[in-house]
């Protein structure tokens, strides 16, 4: 994801009402702020050109991609998105017409999104215009989710092994451990995918509480098929 804090004064006239009117209505009702994301605005532009050829308006043609493969594909990092489409004569009365509309509106002012991409494009004399929001995750490298981990695990007491190719091999795994690993079986394992690293999966806090253990290796690997366009992380945690 590039960075979101693209002035709005350095964005096209319509674009930039469109996101001030927008962040206006969420300060009224007291949802934080939308940061513009290059991303998600070229997702939209492209949608937008689209809509402006067909003529109709839709959120998806035939042979496109849907929201999440193409705010992926155009390098959007998110666990959320939504999109709202719209025809009209001024950005004011676009704006207006998300309003008016529940699911537009709702969209619009969802506070769990934090990025918004917006394209307008004039055709036909009346303007067509795309809003792609979503939340924004934090594009991190393998040893960058793997420090993450390690950090919440050592402030618990339990030092980290330094390395991780095991623990890599086990990520990539449903269940079971790796022939390599005989003799070096670990008390207790854990999976998951998220992508929110933040804090440890509650089972895993609870094992660690527990004082049973005093070393863990930390290891990630590529999320499974199920994330689809939305960014996640998959980690693995051997506890000895």
């Amino acid at each position: 994801m590039r960075a979101p804090g693209q002035a709005s004064n350095s964005l096209e006239p319509g674009t930039a009402q469109l996101l001030a009117l927008a962040n206006d209505a969420r300060a009224a009702v007291g949802a934080p702020p939308l940061h513009w994301d290059s991303d998600l605005a070229e997702a939209a532009r492209k949608h937008c050109l689209r809509m402006a050829a067909e003529g109709p308006i839709a959120h998806r043609y035939a042979g496109e991609l849907d929201l999440s493969e193409r705010a992926g594909l155009a390098g959007a990092h998110f666990d959320l998105v939504e999109e709202n489409v719209a025809i009209g004569p001024t950005p004011a009365q676009i704006h207006d017409e998300w309003m008016h509309s529940t699911g537009h509106r709702e969209n619009m002012l969802n506070p769990a999104v934090d990025r918004v991409g917006i394209a307008m494009v004039a055709s036909r004399g009346v303007m067509y215009a795309t809003a792609d929001y979503a939340h924004g995750v934090q594009q991190l490298s393998q040893s960058e989710v793997e420090g993450r981990v390690a950090g919440l695990i050592r402030s618990s007491g339990v030092a980290i092994l330094g390395n991780a190719s095991l623990v890599r091999a086990v990520c990539t795994m449903d269940s079971g451990m790796p022939r390599s690993a005989a003799g070096m079986q670990p008390t207790f394992v854990m999976r998951w995918q998220d992508s929110d690293i933040s804090h440890l999966p509650k089972p895993l806090v609870d094992q660690l509480a527990s004082g049973r253990y005093h070393e863990a290796a930390v290891g990630s690997c590529e999320p499974s098929g199920s994330a689809g366009a939305f960014t996640a992380y998959r980690v693995a945690v051997l506890l000895y």
